[in-house]
Order: C-alpha cells, then sequence, then structure tokens
C-alpha cells in the first residue's frame, strides 16, 4: 500500500501529556521543544484545575530513528520547569464521536460527588459516551456541562431529566451544533419568575381583598374555575380602586435575582427578550422600558375617569395566549421557534413551554417540571444562561468591559 493510500488510522502518534503546577509558557515550551523533530499536531486539549495544568498534544511520530531523542528532550525540558511528562505510542487519532451529540448542562447548589457519579452513571446506561466537561460556573450553583455523543438527544433528555430530582440536581440536555450559539428569542412568565411578586396579590393589598382573591385563586388551582373565569372574579374585587395605585404597586414589584443579569447579558448576545403575563399591562409596560425588553404583553386592566372599574379589556393573554405570543414574538424577530427559549412556573405557561425549542421550568409546581424540557430549582434567574452555554467568566468580563 501506497504512503497515499494509507488509512489515517493507521499513522503512528504520539500522545504527549504535561502536567504539574500551571505557569506562563508552557503550552509554547512543549511546541518549541516538539518542533525540532518535525512533528505535525492532529490535536491539543489542555485543562487547568486549581492552578495545575493537564496539557495533552497528540503528534505524528517524528522521522525513523527519532523517538528515542524526542522522548528524551520532552522529559529532560519538562523536569527543568519542574514537570511531569508522559509520552504514549499509538495509532492514528483519537476514536471518532459516536452519532447523536448533545450538551448536558448540570446544575448543583452544591454539587455533589454523589449527584455526578449518577449523571454520568446514566448517560452511560442509555448508551452515551462522555466526551468532555467543562465548567460553566462555581457560583451561584456550580454549573458543568458534559459534551455527549453515542446516543440521541431525545432519549438522554427523557433519561436524565426525569431522574433529575432524585440526583438532586437541574439538568438540561440540548443537541450540540452551532445553533446553540446563534441568535435566539427568550419569552419569560412574570409573575414568580420574572419577578417575585404575583401581581394581582399586590393590587388586591390595596383594595383591602387578599382573602377573597385568594380564595378564587385557590378554585382556579382546584379547577373549579378555568383562567379567564378566575382572571375576571379577581380583577372584579378591585374594582372602585383608585388608579394612583398603579405607581405605588410598580414601586412594590420585587426582580428576581439573577433577572438583570440575565437580560443585559441576553441583550450584549444579540438575543431578543420578551415577557407575557396573565398580569397587567400597567406593569409589565413599566418592566418593558426599565429591563430594555424587546417584547411585552399581559392584560389590561380598564380604568376610567381616574378608577379601575373592576374590568380587563383587550385580548385575554391565558395558556393559549401565552404559547400563540411566543409564535408572535418569533415571527417578529424573525427566529424559528427551535431557537426561542421559555421560561415559566405555572400551568398557565405549559403550552408556552412545549411550543418553545427550550422549555424551562422556573422554581415550578410539580407538574410543570415534569412536562418542561428541564427545570430551574434555584432562587437565581440568571442560571438559565449556563443552559444555553454561557459561562460566568463572559458574564463578568462583560460587566468589567461596560464599567470601563
Amino acid at each position: 500500500m501506497s504512503a497515499s493510500q494509507t488509512s489515517s488510522s493507521d499513522v503512528p502518534t504520539l500522545l504527549v501529556k504535561i502536567f504539574g503546577k500551571d505557569r506562563p509558557g508552557i503550552t509554547a515550551g512543549l511546541f518549541d521543544t516538539l518542533a525540532a523533530y518535525s512533528v505535525d499536531v492532529v490535536d491539543i486539549e489542555q485543562v487547568v484545575t486549581r492552578g495545575r495544568m493537564v496539557l495533552c498534544a497528540l503528534v505524528t511520530a517524528p522521522p525513523s530513528g527519532l523517538e528515542g531523542e524526542l522522548r528524551s528532550t520532552v522529559h529532560s525540558w519538562a523536569e527543568s520547569i519542574k514537570m511531569q511528562a508522559e509520552i504514549i505510542s499509538g495509532l492514528g487519532d483519537n476514536r471518532p464521536r459516536g452519532l447523536g451529540r448533545s450538551l448536558v448542562t448540570v446544575l448543583g447548589h452544591p454539587l455533589t460527588a454523589e449527584a455526578t457519579a449518577a449523571v454520568a452513571a446514566k448517560i452511560t446506561k442509555v448508551g452515551g459516551n462522555i466526551d468532555r466537561i467543562f465548567r460553566l460556573a462555581k457560583y451561584p450553583v456550580t454549573a458543568v456541562e458534559f459534551a455527549v455523543s453515542g446516543v440521541e438527544t431525545g432519549p438522554l433528555r427523557t433519561a436524565l431529566v426525569t431522574d433529575a430530582a432524585a440526583f438532586g440536581v437541574d439538568v438540561a440536555v440540548v443537541a450540540a451544533g452551532l445553533h446553540r450559539r446563534a441568535q435566539r428569542l427568550i419569552v419569560m412568565d412574570v409573575d414568580s419568575t420574572l419577578i417575585q411578586d404575583e401581581v394581582i396579590e399586590l393590587f388586591a393589598a390595596h383594595a383591602g381583598c387578599e382573602d377573597k382573591v385568594a380564595e378564587v385563586t385557590a378554585a382556579a388551582m382546584r379547577g373549579e374555575l378555568d383562567f379567564e373565569q378566575s382572571l375576571h372574579a379577581r380583577v372584579a374585587l378591585l374594582e372602585g380602586l383608585d388608579a394612583s395605585v398603579v405607581d405605588k404597586v410598580r414601586s412594590e414589584v420585587r426582580l428576581t435575582p439573577g433577572a438583570r443579569t440575565l437580560i443585559r447579558t441576553l441583550k450584549r448576545l444579540g438575543y431578543q427578550v420578551g415577557v407575557v403575563s396573565g398580569g397587567f399591562t400597567q406593569v409589565t409596560d413599566d418592566l418593558k422600558e426599565r429591563l430594555g425588553l424587546d417584547f411585552a404583553q399581559a392584560n389590561t386592566l380598564e380604568i376610567v375617569d381616574g378608577k379601575l372599574t373592576g374590568k380587563v379589556t383587550g385580548e385575554i393573554v391565558d395558556r393559549a395566549g401565552k404559547a400563540r405570543l411566543l409564535r408572535r414574538f418569533a415571527a417578529e424577530a424573525g427566529v424559528p421557534l427551535a431557537q426561542t427559549v421559555a421560561i415559566g412556573d405555572g400551568a398557565n405557561d405549559l403550552d408556552m413551554l412545549n411550543a418553545a425549542g427550550l422549555g424551562v421550568a422556573f422554581n415550578a409546581k410539580p407538574v410543570v417540571r415534569e412536562a418542561a424540557h428541564t427545570a430551574v430549582n434555584v432562587p437565581f434567574l440568571d442560571t438559565v444562561l449556563y443552559l444555553l452555554g454561557v459561562t460566568r467568566e463572559e458574564v463578568e468580563a462583560a460587566d468589567m468591559h461596560e464599567e470601563s
């Protein structure tokens, strides 16, 4: 067989591994050393953990008779900088990755060794292979990403997300590919998602009817009223309330921790961000302006002669309406539904979560966690960034750049 016919898997290669205390210049020094032997680089990988480096270089074997000298030279160089070296002979490149490539993001608060073992074992059980692991963040949660091959994304997601709660972690599984960092649209619920409050309850507190509103809400949760019926029943209790209370409610709204960081970072990355709410435009319009949102839609409290009439006007934003608005926003943004992300906490968000390319249940009711693509059960909204592959270091670097 001629050289041109030789399979790349038959070509002799050397795996050169350097490990020890990290310092500047090690990578350049290794390849300066290897350059004297006319080798070609096949693959490189470098990891630094708590100041300890592991640098792996897969290179073609040197010309005949020079391998021994290369080994001696590399070991001498490593010793001179107080590092260790290991060189392993073999054939060809790394083995091909299996079909089906996914990215598995695991969030822990904390991330325990037991949970990590359980996730890794489940990946193996469904036929996947872990090709690479990378830390995305160390606070406010520990977030790590597994690159997995050998199993399709759907079955892998089903296997991992189903058991995530038992493992004590949050797990998201998405298909690997360029689309992950493509332009996307993020649409969020408002009450108990973007903000910590339920807006109807804030209005009810000013009207002195909190208990009655809670009774109607409980009836809706028992299935005795659908969303539209419960909305009209609760809003009716606000009849006669002075419109000046709108400004008071706006001032009382508390953003969820991490909400500003999430939106600011997404906007820097070129994402479009919107909100849909079963609450009221009197609040969501203010949030849109304050946070620089691209889209916002909610129900509208009717105000006549400076008083709330106890009615809503215009299109009702209910469960089906949220999904419809997600599609409308996506069309206006020019983003395919497959590249949208929806975030919500209640049953009213289910249609929207299922319609999106990635549906995230945020501190949600059990029925929502079970139906969504993934769940986040920590009180920090910016952890959603890690599900998109954005690292904490990228967020902090962007913040520092803006401040300078």
